[in-house]
């Protein structure tokens, strides 16, 4: 057993002996998807170990009968055949999902056949061309567009202006991916910490030194937050490098728990080990791996 992580989930789940992945992930610090990863691919290993799971089968059955299913991705488009007359200029498609072709309008007015000699034929009245597809009408679903993620990644909500960058000691308002609202305050950053990563019991390779980082979230909203409040909570080098957290926690000073109900305020200290010479110039929060709209960001030089 080399990776001390792993290490620490067994020795967790020794004590316990029977738990469920979220209360574990809880007990250790972690995320219970990280937990639940690591568990299956340990029981794998041929410890004896055996991660279940446990559902309520009613309600399954009647996700799977109705409100959840993933709509299948549509057959692709066939060329159209081609025309004569189209004069030139035609609108130009923009952002045209798949299967939706645009009308493209025929000059002149057909002739009308079986109008009795002696009489005039009837004017033909031409449609109005139609209008070209808006570039921000996004098609609205609940999975998003066939063949692709969108509906994990949310690239279906609005873009946000991001803000402004803040300073130590300072808070800054967020949103969460179940639009939880947040207020997250950096209160310090030690830099460097190896006293303190030290005195925890752990040892630092040779040019490598301890940074601390001390963050409170309070819940303003009514959805409560969930997930580990530092999870992405990442160090920012000077040459643009993004540093996540260690796997490891301080007695003497607590990390975070999951979650934090409407109206709780929870704060934690978040350990990193980075390079002697390394020089970290801010701090970044976001709520899921990748930065978006709405991550937060604190300088830390002048």
């Amino acid at each position: 057993m080399t990776d001390p992580v792993d290490a620490r989930l067994l020795a967790a789940l020794a004590e316990l002996g029977k738990v469920a992945v979220h209360e574990l992930a809880a007990k250790v610090g972690m995320d219970p998807r990280e937990v639940a990863y690591r568990l299956v691919a340990l029981s794998g290993s041929g410890l004896p170990l055996l991660v279940g799971v446990e559902s309520d089968p009613n309600g399954l059955r009647a996700a799977l009968a109705g409100a959840w299913h993933r709509p299948a991705a549509p057959p692709p488009p066939q060329p159209l055949p081609p025309q004569q007359n189209i004069p030139s200029g035609a609108y130009q498609v923009q952002n045209v999902p798949s299967g939706r072709y645009p009308v493209q309008p025929q000059s002149g007015a057909h002739p009308v056949q079986g109008v009795p000699s002696g009489r005039s034929a009837p004017p033909v009245r031409q449609a109005p061309p139609p209008r070209p597809p808006s570039p921000v009408d996004p098609v609205i679903s609940t999975w998003g567009p066939p063949q692709t993620a969108s509906w994990a990644r949310g690239d279906q909500r609005p873009a946000a202006a991001p803000q402004r960058p803040g300073r130590v000691g300072e808070t800054l308002s967020a949103q969460g991916l179940e639009g939880e609202q947040l207020a997250i305050q950096l209160l310090e950053v030690q830099d460097p910490a190896d006293f303190l990563f030290n005195a925890a019991g752990y040892r630092l390779e040779e040019g490598e030194r301890a940074v601390v980082v001390h963050t409170e979230v309070t819940n303003r909203g009514t959805i409560p937050f969930v997930s580990l409040p530092d999870n992405f909570l990442e160090l920012l080098t000077a040459e643009g490098k993004a540093i996540t957290k260690a796997p490891v926690s301080l007695s003497s000073r607590p990390p975070h728990k999951i979650g934090v109900q409407p109206g709780e305020t929870a704060g934690g200290h978040t350990v990193y080990v980075v390079g002697e010479q390394t020089r970290v110039v801010s701090i970044r929060w976001s709520p899921r791996p990748e930065p978006d709209e709405r991550s937060l960001t604190w300088t830390l030089e002048d």
